[in-house]
């Protein structure tokens, strides 16, 4: 046992002021440097270890490390010295907290574990760049200080010749012969440092996803309840995701962390450099949406309190109307209606939302029908403290709906104090007044329409043709008949009957209301089936024109590029999609088989990653969305994770046992599992139900494990 040194003592220059802490490399002291008149933090290594060779030598070459470095996050070294049997090193004086002291409080805020996090990886870039891999990153070694972090103790670092071009696998490390070939604090530990395995500078990679993921949520990823137990979770278990933990973090977090906390390194960010960037973007894009979000809002499903609670698709039909009407206003983001109406709970905290939406406010309402009259009460909530900005309660005659709806958007412009430009003005009213009756079936047929299965969207049709008929003039219901048949004609058959209608609904829509984006979009779809590429491109470029945020129109863009092969062109427009609408779980996981095809294996990672989580946090509130289940099985499987992503596929099989294009991806899931039987009976029922998709089976990657089965064969012989 070593003895601490009195205060008042003096190991050459240096008073002894208060020992601060003990570690397994040395004790550390305040001390006063008598000669400059400075505090310093003095480290001896203990006097019962100072004829140990092997330790004396490490002890010598933690002060070469440290003194190689010259940075603003890493503790400077400005001594070194022996006095009598005793070697010390002297070091800047830190006034601050630990991280470990902070995260006894519980988690920190995003931008600020965002800040800790990029200093580290700023730090270690540093460190890396001259040969060193730290090897104990835990939140005793990093230091919160006025002026930013400080990493400190780089007492089981190795110090070895920086190679050319800085590869993180060619730096080379060896093992701790005094710590059993256990280099580390437990907790943060990589794998590889479990196994006692030679470490390198992507181990220190690993630590940092662990320091990140405890600041954000609270909790370690991996626990135990001693050395073994700690070291096996290490090695076998899966981190639960961030989000699951912390709602409040943006998705685009959760990969970021995952990518560090891969089994392997290979899988991981390969230098610290990389990490830093993705962080500082990711904290780029918060920060802009923070200032986008001061005049941003999301319109909630407003609440049928009607006697017969018969209204719900009145209901949803105002809020989208209030919804289209405000985002025409160019000064204020409003978040698509796919999102926002998910959040349909009464009890939902606004708080929450606004994180999960990105949105400073929340427009919410109820609406009491009876007979030929009407209530509408709406409310306009700030989502940072739940306090009501403005509330208003609307009687009036049914009739009026369309009226009130403008009116309501202009009262939710005026409370959020946006001044208009004469344009802007003229762009919240709506684009047509359709007779009430008419209103009423295309409120029903949209309500149907977003379920996105077979049953529902034909009823949708029927819903949209009924509004034409008892209203010829009515644009959208026409956009909406367009939108069905397109999507019964690719997925349900390939009825050309469909893609007729699909195209001649979409013309007429155009017709009525020339400038509609989502009818340039209807109609880009429609041509796009029908092979007419260039048109296609034409209408989808016309409607990002009119609205570069509207979502339809990049991803059937996106879409259209790959069936032709333009895959740089699908990339770019899938990633917009996302952009657009960050909620939307389908681009990430489509854009991944790109970037796979293509030779990025990183990139398709990280899409797959960010999909899957998105995926699993709208299923947590929405566990109905069979399409949800079956895209986010086949992240799952291509990313290795079988057993899950073939539970997920099953799962969306219960819901739609013949559904087409849910049984075509489900084959294709099971293909990439290379499970081969059950991939050609799901491609068989898929064929038998009505998928017609030729193309589709010729050239889908995922399927070429079956594709040279002659029962695949004779499916193709069928088409």
């Amino acid at each position: 046992m070593s003895t601490a040194l009195p205060v008042g003592s003096r190991l050459g220059p240096y008073e002894i002021s208060a020992l601060l802490g003990v570690g397994g490399m040395g004790e550390v002291y305040r001390a006063r440097d008598t000669r400059l008149g400075r505090v310093v933090a003095l480290k001896v290594l203990p006097s019962e270890a100072t004829s140990d060779p092997e330790r004396r030598h490490s002890f010598e070459e933690e002060a070469r490390t440290v003194a190689a470095l010259n940075h603003p996050n890493i503790c400077v070294l400005y001594d070194i010295g022996t006095s009598g049997d005793t070697e010390y090193i002297v070091m800047e004086h830190l006034d601050g907290t630990s991280l470990a002291e902070r995260l006894a409080k519980g988690p920190m805020p995003l931008e600020q574990a965002l800040d800790v996090a990029i200093q580290m990886t700023d730090a270690l870039d540093k460190a890396h760049g001259n040969g060193v891999v730290h090897r104990d990153l835990s939140p005793a070694n990093v230091m919160l200080t006025k002026s930013g972090a400080k990493l400190l103790d780089f007492g089981l670092a190795t110090l070895v010749a920086p190679e050319p071009g800085h590869d993180p696998g060619r730096i080379r490390t060896h093992l701790d012969p005094l710590r059993h070939k256990l280099i580390g604090t437990p907790y943060y530990m990589s794998p590889e440092q479990a196994k006692g395995q030679p470490a390198d500078c992507r181990s220190d990679i690993f630590g940092i996803g662990v320091l990140l993921y405890e600041m954000v949520t609270g909790k370690r990823p991996f626990e135990g309840t001693n050395l073994v137990s700690v070291l096996a979770s290490i090695l076998r278990d899966t981190q639960a995701p961030v989000t699951r933990i912390n709602p409040g973090l943006p998705v685009q977090l959760g990969p970021i962390i995952d990518k560090c906390l891969e089994k392997d390194p290979a899988r991981r960010w390969q230098t610290a450099a990389q990490l830093q960037h993705r962080l500082e973007s990711l904290r780029a894009d918060l920060q802009s949406a923070v200032r986008a979000n001061r005049r941003s809002i999301a319109v909630l499903p407003f609440a049928d309190m009607s006697e017969a609670r018969d209204q719900g698709y009145l209901c949803e039909g105002i809020a989208e109307e209030i919804l289209i009407a405000l985002g025409r206003v160019k000064t204020l983001r409003v978040a698509s209606r796919t999102s926002a109406f998910r959040y349909r709970t009464a009890d939902a905290d606004p708080a929450e939302i606004g994180a999960r939406l990105q949105v400073s406010t929340l427009l919410d309402g109820t609406v009491r029908r009876s007979g030929d009259r009407i209530r509408v009460t709406v409310t306009l909530v700030a989502v940072d403290d739940g306090f009501c900005l403005w509330s208003e309660r609307y009687d009036r005659d049914v009739r009026d709906i369309f009226a009130l709806q403008d009116e309501i958007a202009r009262a939710v412009v005026n409370a959020l104090e946006i001044t208009l430009s004469s344009a802007e003005r003229e762009a919240a009213h709506r684009l047509s007044m359709p007779n009430l009756d008419a209103y009423d079936c295309y409120l029903r047929g949209r309500s149907y329409f977003f379920r996105y299965d077979k049953r529902s969207i034909g009823y949708a049709r029927d819903m949209f043709e009924q509004a034409i008929t008892i209203d010829p003039s009515y644009g959208r219901a026409y956009a909406g008949i367009s939108d069905c048949s397109a999507w019964l004609y690719q997925n349900a058959g390939r009825n050309p009957a469909d893609l007729e209608r699909a195209m001649q609904a979409a013309e007429a829509a155009l017709k009525l209301t020339p400038d509609m984006p989502e009818a340039q979009a209807s109609l880009g779809a429609a041509l796009s089936l029908l092979g007419r590429h260039a048109e296609a491109e034409a209408a989808f470029q016309q409607a990002i024109a009119i609205n570069p945020n509207l979502f339809e129109a990049h991803f059937f863009y996106a879409r259209d590029s790959f069936t032709q092969g333009k895959l740089d062109e699908a990339i770019r427009e899938y990633e917009e999609a996302s952009r657009v609408r960050p909620e939307d779980y389908q681009s990430p996981l489509l854009v991944a088989q790109i970037y796979e095809d293509l030779g990025h294996a990183d990139l398709a990672r990280i899409s797959r990653l960010r999909g899957v989580a998105i995926a699993d946090a709208h299923l947590k509130m929405t566990p109905d969305d069979a399409r949800a289940w079956y895209m986010g099985a086949n992240g799952l499987v291509a990313m290795g994770e079988i057993e899950k992503g073939l539970q997920w596929a099953k799962r969306a099989v219960g819901m739609g046992p013949d559904d087409p294009m849910l049984l075509y991806n489900v084959a294709c899931i099971f293909s990439l599992a290379n499970r081969v039987d059950e991939a050609l009976g799901y491609i068989e029922a898929s064929v038998a139900n009505g998928m017609r998709l030729r193309g589709w089976l010729e050239h889908d990657s995922n399927l070429d494990n079956i594709r040279n089965s002659p029962r695949f064969q004779a499916v193709m012989a069928r088409l």
